[in-house]
């Protein structure tokens, strides 16, 4: 095992299977010679040139679209939206063609394309660019969600993602991205719709995902000082969704809190929740699931304000006592 960064680990996995695959190549925003606005694809324009690792147009429509047709017609291209808020710009891209193109064609035309988009907040970038927009495509079917939280998983399923024949949302969040992990010297895939148990544990249940992953981590471990023990589940992709991992963890511990960063109201972890209370481990509950989400508020451009926009260790706490005591 070596140790990177989760964007280093996601160049890897971009490079990899570009040296693997002379379908795959990288589009987007100032990818080339600047090397992406987070500096994820630094040096992929030195090794494969201008016609794999393409500088596109200021236009989320015409990358989106541009790979869309890629896709369809023999390529499996990355494409990279600068900041997941921009995606906006490319949803009738995304929603009514790429989605939609393999259901319509009775399977005959496949899209294997991946668009990589950061978000999240905590970089002081306002509530332009700091969103997270994950439940938005979640409601979309045909396109697949990702969302990794570990140099590991970030390698591993975009590499499953870039070999997978459908449309595959890729969604980093940006705190993440100089957090450091272990990661295999050899090739390897994670397989989408696999959830991972991050922490075991048998007096609660946090399921999370992105950067409140190792938020939760941090306070199960100052928790465990105390007592509680906590088990933390991460889905990893949002779609296709690790049912059965979710469940059983819930009949484990038999109370449920869930944490995302994006806003609570029509977040995605509503959907978790019906999910185990549409299942058999609503009659192991030993206490109503319980969500606990960003503030239905713009990202505020204050530092002290964003922090206090999105779950912090503090209010993980509180929600966790109010469950176990």
């Amino acid at each position: 095992m070596k140790e990177i960064t989760y964007a280093q680990a996601i160049k890897e996995a971009m490079s990899e299977e570009m040296r693997r695959d002379e379908t795959v190549f990288l589009m987007g925003e100032d990818v080339g010679l600047y090397g992406g606005a987070f500096g994820v694809s630094v040096g992929m324009f030195q090794e494969f040139g201008e016609e794999r690792v393409r500088d596109t147009p200021i236009s989320e429509a015409v990358i989106a679209g541009a790979a869309v047709g890629a896709a369809v017609t023999g390529m499996r291209p990355i494409a990279e939206i600068m900041f997941s808020d921009f995606t906006t710009i490319s949803m009738d891209q995304l929603v009514n063609q790429a989605a939609k193109i393999r259901y319509m064609f009775g399977g005959k035309a496949k899209v294997p394309m991946v668009l990589r988009t950061p978000g999240g907040s905590g970089t002081g970038a306002a509530a332009q660019h700091s969103q997270s927009l994950e439940a938005w495509f979640c409601h979309v079917p045909g396109l697949k969600v990702v969302i990794p939280s570990t140099p590991y998983d970030a390698k591993g399923l975009l590499k499953a993602a870039i070999r997978d024949d459908n449309p595959v949302m890729f969604i980093e969040q940006k705190l993440l991205y100089r957090r450091k992990g272990e990661v295999p010297e050899e090739d390897y895939v994670i397989e989408l719709g696999k959830a991972d148990v991050k922490r075991e544990g048998k007096d609660l249940t946090i399921i999370s995902y992105g950067r409140m992953v190792p938020t939760c981590l941090a306070v199960a471990e100052e928790l465990a000082k105390e007592g509680i023990d906590i088990e933390v589940v991460d889905p990893r992709t949002l779609l296709p969704l690790d049912k059965d991992t979710l469940i059983q963890s819930a009949k484990k511990t038999g109370k449920v809190l869930i944490v995302h960063e994006a806003v609570q109201t029509g977040g995605f972890g509503g959907e978790i929740a019906a999910v185990i209370a549409d299942s058999e481990a609503f009659f192991y509950l030993d206490a109503p699931v319980k969500r606990l989400g960003g503030l239905d508020i713009p990202i505020p451009y204050c530092p002290e304000l964003e922090k206090n926009a999105v779950p912090t260790e503090e209010k993980i706490k509180e929600a966790v006592y109010t469950l176990v005591k």
